[in-house]
């Protein structure tokens, strides 16, 4: 979903996940959570001003660094994501919930964005990127099934 808001534009995801709600958010916030679904390599300072090594090689050659801005061990962590090609960051909002029958639901929330056409076309990028590595999250804790070696992005 995306909506203007007073502060600009945000763009929504929203998955169930059919797992506990703390292995969701282990999977946000720890090291080998995160290369469970998301990159091959992770190192997490989990605190608010903390930062997230993130590397899509084992070896950290291809890496880079996003701040935590906010997190509370009850499940909600944000994220500092760079925005396009840019050194600006924009909030990258996560909050897991616990759904006693369906197990795990995880809300992203993405911005603000500029109206600007170059940052609207960057919201649009990352939100089809976000979606497939929402539903890999889904499939490797649910089917035990990683899609970046079956289908990659």
């Amino acid at each position: 979903m995306v909506k203007r808001e007073e502060n600009g534009i945000w763009v929504t995801l929203k998955e169930t996940i059919a797992a506990s709600h703390e292995e969701v958010f282990a999977c946000l916030t720890t090291d080998v959570g995160l290369t469970r679904w998301f990159t091959l390599a992770a190192e997490v300072d989990l605190r608010k001003g903390g930062r997230m090594k993130l590397a899509f090689d084992a070896k950290f050659r291809r890496a880079f660094e996003v701040p935590i801005l906010d997190f509370s061990a009850d499940g909600s962590v944000t994220w500092g994501w760079p925005l396009g090609v840019t050194d600006e960051v924009v909030p990258l909002e996560w909050t897991v919930t616990p759904d006693v029958e369906a197990g795990a639901r995880v809300i992203q929330r993405h911005g603000p964005f500029p109206e600007d056409a170059d940052a609207l076309i960057s919201a649009a990028n990352d939100a089809e990127s976000w979606r497939w590595y929402l539903c890999n999250l889904r499939t490797v804790l649910e089917a035990k099934v990683d899609m970046r070696s079956e289908r990659p992005l």
